[in-house]
């Protein structure tokens, strides 16, 4: 039987090839709206694919979604998985797509969100300052609403939307993670939106927090459950402490509104869900197939309008 080590480089691997497999062909490639930013940051060439809607003419100021893909992949990987630039030609909004680090230039990649992940933890990564000066950037090379920036991210990408909360409140107006969790302590300084994805079958990322069952990164870890995060934005924002629910399918909604400045915090569990983007494509038959009855994307686009940056 091969050792715990070897079945995570296995895991690791087949996952990223996975993906890897699914982006081949566009690599580079860009299609309509699409071009690559590059900055220099913490002595590293960053880099970030950007789709610029089609409605978008340099004039009119509009909203941008950082989407940050999970670790072991990479931007164009982001945007196939959670067909933002698709939603965003019709919405009319840009879309940002950053790379992390890795030992390869664009492919296995990670972000340091704490106690995870790989290359970008171990090495330190100052993802948030790399955030920071790529929104700048965006906001003097694009015309950017600058009172609607908001993140999401899946995996190690939604433990990084959480950690960008904390250190950048005072840029970001709301975060969406994605099977994420929030394993960071700190205070943000405002209020931040929140709308939180997580299926009750994580085996990666456990609902009720612990181990991870299947973990691609070999670094120990062990992840606060969903309640956590949902408990400390409630009160950072001053929510009602009783949500509003709704249940469909297999689809439950709570809300807690009335927060400062006008926040919200709301929780999408999908019952019985696992590892994957809500409405997404099922990239391999070996990697979790995403619930059809819910579009994480249409369902955080609509919450993103309602929750502007609002004056302190």
């Amino acid at each position: 039987m091969p050792n715990t080590e070897s079945r995570r480089l296995s895991v690791c691997l087949g996952f990223c090839l996975a993906v890897c497999a699914l982006a081949h062909g566009q690599e580079r490639r860009l299609g309509p709206g699409n071009r690559w930013v590059t900055l220099e940051f913490g002595g590293r060439e960053r880099t970030c694919l950007v789709h610029l809607p089609t409605r978008y003419d340099g004039q009119r100021a509009l909203p941008v979604v950082l989407v940050l893909h999970g670790g072991g992949t990479h931007a164009e990987a982001a945007e196939l998985m959670s067909g933002f630039s698709r939603k965003a030609d019709r919405e009319g909004f840009i879309v940002a797509y950053p790379n992390g680090t890795g030992r390869l230039k664009d492919r296995i990649l990670t972000w340091n969100a704490g106690n995870c992940c790989g290359y970008a933890m171990d090495n330190r990564v100052d993802d948030m300052g790399f955030i920071r000066t790529l929104i700048e950037r965006l906001e003097r090379d694009f015309k950017v609403d600058s009172s609607r920036i908001y993140v999401t991210g899946i995996s190690n990408g939604g433990m990084m939307a959480y950690r960008l909360a904390f250190e950048l409140s005072d840029k970001i107006a709301a975060i969406a993670p994605v099977a994420g969790a929030l394993n960071i302590d700190g205070q943000p300084t405002q209020p931040v939106s929140v709308i939180i994805f997580h299926g009750t079958d994580d085996e990666h990322v456990l609902y009720e927090g612990g181990k991870p069952k299947k973990q691609a990164d070999w670094h120990s870890r062990v992840d606060r459950p969903v309640s956590y995060a949902v408990e400390f934005w409630v009160k950072h924002n001053g929510c009602a402490t009783r949500p509003q629910r709704t249940e469909k399918g297999n689809i439950i909604t709570e809300t807690y509104s009335g927060g400062r400045n006008g926040s919200e915090v709301t929780l999408v569990t999908i019952r019985g869900g696992n590892h994957s983007w809500p409405g997404g494509p099922h990239i391999a038959a070996f990697l979790d197939k995403p619930t059809p009855e819910i579009s994480a994307t249409d369902v955080m686009w609509e919450f993103f309008v309602g929750y502007p940056k609002r004056p302190r």
